[in-house]
Parts: structure tokens; C-alpha cells; sequence
């Protein structure tokens, strides 16, 4: 398999890289999880019950699950996890569903009950976080750990070895409770650009890659890939968009975001960058999605419109092809996004050419991704940046857009503060009933429309190709990796371990 960067942290909390979560994610077990319908199921919990209209929850662990390292994973181990969370001394960016726990209380070695005090949207995904092993993280230091490279978790995986920016290797747990994997051993080769991805897969290097649109739709045709390989095609979990950093002075205005909106044209960008396989979006939800309001009228790709909503904020041109201008300064930015995205480079490319018609100068700025992340992303160092999110199955967005997320390493990096958007945010999550959180999110989103910290591009497709001598996959709504530990290969097809 193939990752643009390698995992920056193996301890779950930690990371908010792409990478580091696929990882973890065959390492780690959870109380709970998403079943291949994207409905909840229990993991490592045995049973679950909700109680007092959802603010009680009782959880039985399955009492067969051991650490890698031999050792019985218990409610003791859960309970670390979540006092681990509410620490404010965690550098994590994911407490708040924890912080919203009334009590959590031990009620026996494989036993525990969680109360809130009043009820909470994503109480149920709260238990599909991972669980960290208490008798290795207890009075680590968690931002200088050796655990963060050398993790020892409870899931279907162990990690056999890491050489830096070259390969992660797992090996399959032989004492995973649901049974060994079938596939005894995954590599996660750091290939930093798609088109070398694409060479190492024909060359049968990789038995699965995500295509770029022009390799899905021109270079995988014909018997010999049909023969050799399947590909698929599903709307994304994802989407990706153009932040801007609000406390630079080009960005604090709403105006000003709002008339960039109107010299953006997202059709342009599907086309250019997706050969049209993506869909335009306005929002943070998916667009398939009950929580999408399809009510909210985008912003017509008008660069005259977004000319003089500018000259009213004092912007203009000197010339009909000279630079916009203000107090003598130009409307000058640059777009930082990760190497190795086509994608996201070609889009960073066709907004350059769409602002530069109305005068706006914007470089571009390509970085390698943990480096993106750790100094530019986290430090808030960049004036504008083109990324993607990945959708979680419930619709909160509280941890991208509340406020009290902007501190780092908050995923609010760009610093969106709105009173009524945090009211909002808080008021979703604490109702289960979609028919009741519908209203709610559709305000949301048509104030997120109207402030435009970030200009919504596009969802796009998902365009996995993996090996034909890879079995057992099937595609499911909650994609093509649910059933990934039952996958397998034939003993004919089998490669050689890596044992470098």
C-alpha cells in the first residue's frame, strides 16, 4: 500500500494526519464501531445498552482481548484513555466529545458506565475512539514518548518495523480475538507522488493505489488491466477546500472572502483538476448526506461581481490588466498544500490563474506533507492553504468550527470564531433525533456560507484500484476497507515477506 507521507504519531489523540490513522487504525481496538452499513456495532465491547434517553451508557468489554504485549485489556485501560483525554496537559485535538462526560465510572475489571448530563449527539461514536494501554502510557511524557514510533496496541496488526520516510511494516496479531488476518503482512511504502505511485503499481510494486482521475479514466483500460485489476468509483468521505488564515489583514474581512468566492469558478476546478469526477460543494457535510442542505445557493462564478465588491473595500486597478491595489500594497498571497496531490496542486494552479484575471498575485507553495503539517498547519504559519478534511459518519463539526478549537493544535486553524456558529455547534451535539439537528445544522451551514473562512471546492470521487490477486473485498457504504482483515491472496500469488 501506498501513503503520500508517513504516519507522524502512532498514538491516535496525537495525529490529525491522514497517515497516521490508517495505521493506527489496524493496531488499535475500540468499545465500539462502524459496521459496513455505517451503522454502530460493538468491538471490544461485548454488549452496550443506553439508558435515560442517552445519558447513561453501560458497557460490558469482552474478556478475551490481550496487548500485544501479553497483557489483559480491561476497563482500567478505557478509563485511562478517557482521563487521558480530559487532560488539558494533552496535546490533542480531539476532546471534546470526552470533555462532554458527566462521570465515568468503573463498575467492575471488564465493566464501566459513562453518564452525561444531558443528552449528547455523538456519545455512541464517542466509544469507536481507540484505546491506549494504561501499563505502558501511565506517567509518559506524551509529546516526547517512544510509544508515539513503537506503539503496542490490541488490534488485528502489530508494527514489525518503520525505516523513515521509506516503510511502515505490520504483521498479522496472532492473537487478535476476532481471529488472525488473512493477509500476514502490510507495508505502507511513503511514495510522495501520485505518479510515482502509479509507476510502482504497474510496476507490481503496490497492489493498490487511490487513481487520479486521469489514470482511472485513460491509463487503466483495456484486457490487461481488466485482467490484472479492479478499480472503483464512490463519492467521497471528504472534501476539500481553500482556507484562509484570519488573522492575516487579507482575510479578516468577510467581504473580502466572500467576493473571492465570486471569482472561483468550482466547475473549473472539477473539470481542470478531477476531469469533472467530483462534485462542487458548499459545506462541511457530504453531499449525499441527510445533514447537506441543498437549499443554500452557491456563489455564482461572477469576477466581475467580485471586482467591485473589492473597489468597495478600497481595492482597484490602476489598468484593466494590472494588479489589484490598495493603499499602494497588491492583493498579493501565496496557497501552501502538500506535494505529491495532483489534485490539490493542479486546483492550487486553476485558482491562481482564476484570481489573477481579476488582478489578485498568488504563488503557490507545494511542501512536503509531514513538514506542511507540523511547521506550517499546526504553527498557523500560511496565508492560505488548500486541504481536505475527511467527513466522519455524524455530522458534528464542532471540532473543525468552535471556536474554542482554534487554539493549537486545534483543527480550527484557520480561526473561525462566530458566536451563533459555536451556539449551534453546542446545541447540535447535544440532540439525537436527526429530524431535531436538520434545522440546526442548516444554520450552521448558511453561516459558514455567509463568513466563508474556507471556500468550499469540491467532494470527489474515490477511485481505488487494488490487485485482482487480492480477494475478499467488498464494496459496502462504508467503503471498500471495512472487511479489510478478511481479505486475502492466494498461496500462488503470495510475495515474499519483507525481512530487511
Amino acid at each position: 500500500m501506498a501513503t503520500i507521507g508517513e504516519p507522524t504519531n502512532l498514538i491516535p489523540p496525537l495525529a490529525t494526519d491522514s497517515s497516521s490513522h490508517a495505521v493506527s487504525s489496524l493496531l488499535y481496538v475500540s468499545p465500539l464501531r462502524y459496521d459496513k452499513n455505517i451503522h454502530i456495532e460493538p468491538y471490544a465491547a461485548e454488549s452496550f445498552e443506553v439508558l435515560d434517553g442517552g445519558r447513561h451508557f453501560r458497557f460490558k468489554l469482552r474478556e478475551n482481548i490481550r496487548w500485544t504485549d501479553g497483557q489483559p485489556l480491561t476497563a482500567e485501560d478505557v478509563e485511562f484513555t478517557y482521563k487521558l483525554m480530559v487532560d488539558p496537559n494533552t496535546p490533542t485535538a480531539y476532546a471534546g466529545d470526552f470533555l462532554a462526560i458527566k462521570e465515568f465510572r468503573l463498575t467492575g475489571r471488564y465493566t464501566f458506565e459513562v453518564f452525561y448530563e444531558k443528552p449528547f449527539a455523538r456519545a455512541v461514536s464517542t466509544w469507536a475512539s481507540d484505546i491506549l494501554p494504561k501499563h505502558l502510557l501511565a506517567g509518559e511524557d506524551l509529546s516526547n514518548t517512544k510509544f508515539a514510533r513503537n506503539p503496542v496496541g490490541a488490534g488485528p496488526y502489530i508494527l514489525k518495523q518503520w525505516v523513515e520516510n521509506q516503510r511502515v511494516v505490520l504483521e498479522a496479531n496472532p492473537d487478535y480475538f476476532e481471529g488472525p488476518p488473512y493477509i500476514k503482512e502490510v507495508v505502507y511504502r511513503s511514495v510522495p507522488d501520485q505518479t510515482t505511485q502509479f509507476l510502482e503499481l504497474k510496476a507490481g510494486n503496490l497492489d493498490t493505489i487511490d487513481l487520479t482521475p486521469p489514470q482511472y479514466l485513460f491509463q487503466t483500460g483495456g484486457p490487461k488491466w481488466e485482467a490484472g485489476w479492479r478499480k472503483y468509483r464512490y463519492l467521497a468521505s471528504a472534501y476539500t477546500y481553500l482556507g484562509y488564515n484570519l488573522a492575516h489583514p487579507l482575510f479578516r474581512d468577510k467581504a473580502v472572502r466572500q467576493a473571492l468566492a465570486h471569482a472561483i469558478d468550482k466547475r473549473e476546478i472539477i473539470k481542470g483538476a478531477l476531469m469533472g469526477l467530483g462534485e462542487p460543494t458548499i459545506g462541511h457535510f457530504k453531499p449525499d448526506s441527510w445533514a447537506y442542505d441543498h437549499d443554500i445557493k452557491d456563489y455564482p462564478y461572477d469576477p466581475g461581481q467580485a471586482l467591485m465588491m473589492l473597489a468597495q473595500l478600497g481595492w482597484k486597478r490602476e489598468s484593466p490588466t494590472g494588479p489589484l491595489m490598495k493603499d499602494g500594497r497588491p492583493f498579493a498571497f501565496a496557497i501552501f498544500t502538500n506535494q505529491g496531490n495532483e489534485q490539490r496542486i493542479k486546483a492550487s494552479a486553476i485558482i491562481q490563474n482564476q484570481l489573477a484575471r481579476i488582478g489578485i498575485q498568488v504563488k503557490v507553495r507545494t511542501i512536503e506533507w509531514a513538514t506542511f503539517i507540523k511547521e506550517f498547519v499546526d504553527q498557523r504559519r500560511f496565508e492560505a492553504v488548500l486541504l481536505g478534511w475527511s467527513i466522519p459518519q455524524d455530522p458534528d463539526a464542532f471540532d473543525v468550527w468552535h471556536s474554542s478549537k482554534t487554539a493549537k493544535p486545534g483543527l480550527n486553524f484557520v480561526g473561525y470564531s462566530n458566536p451563533e456558529a459555536d451556539s449551534l455547534l453546542e446545541e447540535g451535539r447535544n440532540m439525537i433525533d436527526p429530524a431535531l439537528r436538520k434545522p440546526v445544522y442548516d444554520r450552521f451551514q448558511e453561516i459558514l456560507h455567509e463568513d466563508q473562512p474556507y471556500c468550499f471546492l469540491y467532494t470527489p470521487y474515490a477511485l481505488p484500484i487494488i490487485s485482482a490477486r487480492v480477494h475478499g473485498v467488498e464494496p459496502a457504504p462504508a467503503g471498500i476497507t471495512w472487511n479489510f482483515i478478511r481479505w486475502w491472496i492466494p498461496t500462488a500469488q503470495q510475495g515474499v515477506a519483507y525481512s530487511q
